[in-house]
């Protein structure tokens, strides 16, 4: 399967959340995925939301990519089919790319003007930032 299309609403990131954080427990149990039901049962535990909502947004997610569908003992099961890292990491270059004409230093620079950095989230992206661009870091990861 191909890359998924386009970007998601928090309403179906808020569904792939929930598939990611339920699959580990899942699999123990040699399930794939989860149905709309129980999608629809987890979600609205936290917020009113109709049966028929989550099912239109499972559709789209489907159709786009984001989802798959499996047949399992007579019910449709649906589960990721990217993680979420790789998600997280998609929408993030899409946002800096929409936002910030591409621009990391200018999401970062926003967030420093903003004051919603505390020191120590400053001091973890400076050593992220040095793992980066420290070139010995790149050659041991690829190995």
């Amino acid at each position: 399967m191909g890359k998924p299309e386009g970007s998601l609403t928090e309403a179906q990131f808020e569904i792939l959340k929930l598939l990611w954080d339920k699959a580990e427990s899942n699999e123990r149990h040699n399930l794939s995925g989860l149905t709309v039901a129980e999608i629809w049962e987890s979600i609205r535990e936290l917020r009113g939301v109709s049966r028929t909502t989550v099912l239109n947004l499972v559709d789209r997610l489907e159709k786009r990519g984001w989802l798959k569908r499996e047949k399992v003992d007579g019910l449709f099961r649906y589960s990721p089919t990217v993680n979420r890292k790789q998600t997280v990491e998609k929408l993030a270059t899409n946002f800096v790319g929409e936002f910030f004409d591409g621009s990391p230093s200018s999401l970062i620079l926003s967030l420093l003007g903003s004051k919603r950095l505390s020191k120590a989230e400053v001091q973890k992206l400076k050593a992220l930032i040095d793992d980066e661009t420290d070139p010995s870091n790149k050659t041991k990861r690829k190995g």
